[in-house]
């Protein structure tokens, strides 16, 4: 997926930090000129514009890029609440808004429903984490690059551990998240499970999966240290 345009720059760290954790790439851009020079080759994937005191500025910049041949889309803007009012007359300009405080899950849940709406430069529904990728649509996985060839409970295994990084799971838990709740298999099947995707990750890129004495299972750290 080609980076989001977002404006301004430096991108308030709410902004930032909200699109990282939501797996979008984005470029931030100071000045509508940047707008064109910074472009990859093809195309902006969509727009993030944070009027963030500059009503004007980022308007301006939501025109040029909804001016071309080719209007940009999907285009999120974020206003203060004060100014709601002034950006009624001007909904051509941008597909959806936001207003401040940003929430990071209402953030995420905005740009999924744009670019599901649009339909252009959609992004899959990955989990990542370092080198893996999951893609949650193909029930794929690769490790850096390389494809692992997993069963489906492998998969589903995988997936739920590399969704809550850092989080120790007990095996009991495991079975009922993961298998069911009417799933009336003991532990051991875990352990199985877990001793097969380590082999499947390799020697460099087992310890990804790690064993919680007297606990249960967890996968890499933390995604956020204190």
């Amino acid at each position: 997926m080609e980076p989001l345009l977002c404006y301004p720059d430096p991108l308030p760290h709410i902004l930032a930090s909200g699109l990282d954790a939501a797996g979008y790439p984005w470029k931030a851009v100071s000045r509508v000129e940047d707008a064109d020079r910074l472009a990859p080759e093809d195309g902006w994937s969509g727009a993030v514009i944070w009027s963030y005191g500059d009503m004007e500025g980022s308007m301006e910049l939501c025109s040029h890029l909804r001016s071309g041949d080719l209007p940009l889309r999907p285009l999120l803007l974020i206003v203060p609440q004060n100014l709601i009012r002034r950006i009624d007359i001007r909904g051509e300009l941008f597909d959806d808004f936001l207003v401040e405080p940003v929430d990071p899950a209402e953030l995420e849940a905005r740009l999924a429903h744009l670019f599901w709406k649009t339909g252009q430069g959609l992004r899959p529904e990955l989990t990542e984490y370092g080198p893996l990728s999951l893609n949650l649509e193909t029930y794929q996985a690769t490790l850096a690059g390389r494809h692992l060839d997993l069963t489906f409970m492998e998969y589903e295994l995988l997936k739920f551990l590399a969704s809550a990084p850092g989080k120790v799971f007990t095996r009991e838990t495991l079975l009922s998240r993961v298998w069911g709740y009417e799933y009336f298999g003991g532990a051991r099947t875990v352990d199985v499970h877990i001793r097969r995707l380590r082999a499947k990750l390799g020697e460099e890129h087992a310890h990804l999966i790690q064993t919680v004495r007297s606990v249960g299972y967890r996968f890499g750290e933390a995604r956020w240290s204190s």
